[in-house]
């Protein structure tokens, strides 16, 4: 039997802006547990602030 390919069409009376504004946000509150587990690895592998003078290394004024 042949597979048969699914079309989807929208109707979306909204403008561009307000919809994908409302796709951001669902995207967002879907990805922030990803979120936070990225920030706390993060959080935890950088060096705490009472490690010395050296801690940073920017361009001197």
């Amino acid at each position: 039997m042949k597979k048969r390919k699914l079309n989807y069409r929208f109707h979306d009376p909204n403008p561009a802006a307000v919809t994908a504004d409302y796709i951001l946000k669902i995207f967002i509150e879907a990805n922030a547990g990803k979120v936070e587990a990225a920030i706390q690895r993060a959080a935890d592998t950088t060096p705490a602030a009472d490690e010395g003078p050296d801690r940073c290394q920017g361009h001197s004024a």
